[in-house]
């Protein structure tokens, strides 16, 4: 690791800000040009922006007519939502990403470096710090006075001072950068971990002496000099607590040993499996499940460095590519989410369908090494969008709202925030949501939600163009949520809420 970490706090201004703007434009054309099939999307001719107020059909409340799509940047939202705060970008043409929560705090990544909110007052939430360490997407997550940060993007070397390179460079650097957040305003870049394909995602895995993290990468491109196939399993970083900058890759289990689905011809339109691009765990139960572009996985976790599949699925109709996985509380059904057209398409429309774009339903049947996954149903959300406008299943977390019932948050980009039940796995249904009109109206696009949670009572939205979104829930089937207080949330590391 080398170089230094710059924090930039919220009323700093100069020169130096604007040399980092320009950089970060330039910066994301390459980081993003991953085709058609990948988990991030590639900019082309989408542009982040704001547009002017037009009118659309809605209803009292704000809530939208039937078959209407809002207005140019219109906020249209169900009369069960109501939004409390927005954040909005330093720099809107840099792309936010993932969030992640600790006490009173949310950490919220962007392809420049992440940002800390105070959240202690959900309807005034303050910027704390910015810092600036490039290198996308910057998927996050927080254990203690730990942030662990991906870099999933060809850069000249680990610091944060680096820049972009071909990703043919054999000098290429990708992987995990770790930082020391005890003090909030000026976080410390104290190890970096190099990982076979780079970090497109991590996931936490706690234990009592030391921090494991699943790193999920997959090799969009066999030319790639660390992505040679086969890339068939994932990195395991291991990290002491007591010693993190001791932090290293200590294990490469290989998941797909028959290499995977093998995508086109053989499957028209699905992605061939050279990795995986997102994991949660469920510690509480050792279980974990995977989303790996062509196959969804359920894998035992007894044995953090030995991670063992169960069952593994395929969906070669309707899924493009496997992207995220959420269990419900009582770890009998599993959400996973199909990322067609890398986030930058515009799927959510009449052309597209119910079923593709969409989440795909599983329960797990039987027990132990016997279990399996068995697919019930698709939910996508129920409004159309603009053709103009990026939308697909996208990151979300449980409302825990207990009693055996499952509903869960989660983002679909420009399609914003949808609020859904599944508790009968055959029959999903959307009860709240909250969106903005098309960022752009005479071409496609590049914004809306990226990831949306709840914690501790809120609804946090981390959208790439317009910042930070705080939204509250009023709604009967979800008001016990409110009750239950977390201490952290790194949504892939699903808690045991009580």
């Amino acid at each position: 690791m080398g170089g230094t970490v710059t924090s930039l706090h919220t009323r700093r201004a100069g020169n130096r800000r604007v040399g980092v703007v320009v950089a970060a434009a330039g910066l994301l054309t390459t980081l993003l040009a991953a085709g058609p099939a990948a988990a991030t999307p590639d900019p082309g001719d989408l542009t982040p922006g704001h547009g002017n107020h037009q009118s659309a059909g809605i209803l009292e409340g704000g809530e939208l007519a039937p078959g209407t799509i809002p207005g140019q940047d219109e906020i249209v939202h169900s009369a069960n939502i109501k939004p409390l705060a927005n954040i909005p970008s330093t720099d809107p043409t840099v792309i936010n990403s993932d969030l992640a929560f600790q006490g009173r705090y949310a950490y919220a990544g962007n392809y420049n470096g992440f940002t800390i909110y105070d959240i202690a007052n959900p309807k005034a939430p303050k910027k704390v710090t910015e810092v600036l360490c490039p290198g996308g997407q910057n998927d996050i997550s927080v254990d203690g006075d730990l942030l662990f940060l991906s870099t999933d993007s060809s850069r000249s070397d680990d610091s944060c001072n680096s820049v972009s390179q071909p990703a043919t460079e054999k000098s290429s650097w990708e992987g995990i950068k770790i930082f020391d957040i005890k003090d909030k305003k000026n976080p410390r870049y104290i190890k970096s971990v190099e990982t076979a394909c780079g970090s497109h995602t991590h996931t936490l895995v706690p234990g009592r002496k030391d921090i494991y993290l699943y790193v999920s990468s997959y090799s969009p491109n066999e030319a790639f000099p660390d992505c040679k196939p086969p890339h068939d399993g994932i990195s395991v970083v291991k990290v002491p607590k007591k010693s993190p900058t001791n932090a290293a890759v200590v294990a490469f289990p290989v998941l797909f040993p028959d290499g995977g689905n093998p995508g086109a011809p053989t499957n028209p339109g699905v992605s061939k499996t050279t990795g995986c691009h997102d994991i949660t765990v469920l510690p509480s139960k050792d279980l974990a499940a995977g989303a790996c572009m062509g196959d969804g996985i359920l894998f035992d976790i007894s044995r953090p460095e030995q991670p063992r599949v169960i069952d593994r699925v395929q969906d070669n109709v309707n899924f493009a590519f496997w992207h995220s996985a959420t269990f419900n509380e009582r770890a009998n059904k599993v959400v996973f989410t199909d990322e067609l057209g890398g986030g930058g398409g515009a799927t959510c429309n009449e052309a597209t369908g119910p079923n593709r774009g969409a989440d795909g339903i599983y329960d797990i049947t039987g027990r132990g090494d016997q279990r399996k996954l068995a697919f019930r149903s698709y939910f996508k959300i129920p409004r159309h969008q603009a053709d103009t406008e990026n939308c697909v299943a996208h990151n979300g977390s449980l409302v825990p709202v207990g009693g055996g019932r499952d509903i869960m948050v989660q983002a679909w980009y420009q399609g914003g925030v949808s609020v859904w039940e599944f508790t009968d796995s055959a029959r999903p249904r959307e009860i709240a949501y909250f969106e903005r009109g098309p960022l752009t109206t005479d071409r496609l696009g590049l914004g809306g939600s990226w990831s949306a949670y709840y914690y501790n009572g809120h609804i946090y939205s981390n959208d790439i163009a317009k910042g930070l979104d705080v939204l509250r829930l009023d709604d009967r089937r979800t008001d016990s949520a409110k009750r239950v207080r977390m201490d952290r949330l790194n949504v892939q590391t699903q808690p045991e809420y009580r």
